[in-house]
């Protein structure tokens, strides 16, 4: 009987740390001047996928790579997936953005409208379809994501 107590007892010190590193518990957060990565997921009404990405493309990336121009953000990345799920797991379109720092991805870009002005001129065109492209939209995530990989 002690030597069953004493394996479930080493058992448990075993996997509390590497439940830990499983996501249980408190998110694992980044130092305040490390890099901070949130990925963005994007699903779409049923055959809008492509006028997403073309709005997306127009309408939102060059303002991301104008960011990026400042340091404000380190790296942006878009994927789709290459196979299909389930129709409550699908999502289309993953944007992947590394700020410099996490206060940088969680505050609001003073510059952000200047810039939005500067490389819209035409504004209506712009919010016009700027709103088009989020009614075609069914759901966006904004996910943060750490690096747990064991060094």
């Amino acid at each position: 009987m002690r030597r069953m107590i004493l394996g479930v007892l080493a058992a448990l010190f075993v996997f509390v740390p590497v439940a830990s590193m499983m996501g249980q518990g408190a998110p694992v957060q980044p130092g305040a001047d490390q890099p901070y990565k949130i990925e963005y997921y994007y699903k779409c009404q049923w055959g809008h996928q492509a006028e997403f990405l073309s709005l997306f493309l127009k309408n939102h990336y060059p303002l991301l790579k104008k960011i990026q121009s400042t340091g404000r953000i380190v790296s942006v990345k878009i994927e789709s997936p290459t196979y299909h799920t389930s129709e409550e797991l699908r999502w289309d379109y993953r944007v992947t953005i590394v700020y410099k720092n996490s206060a940088l991805a969680t505050t609001a870009n003073p510059d952000e409208e200047t810039m939005i002005k500067e490389l819209w001129p035409d504004q209506e065109t712009y919010k016009k379809e700027e709103q088009r492209r989020f009614e075609i939209l069914l759901g966006h995530i904004d996910l943060p994501v750490a690096d747990i990989t064991p060094r």
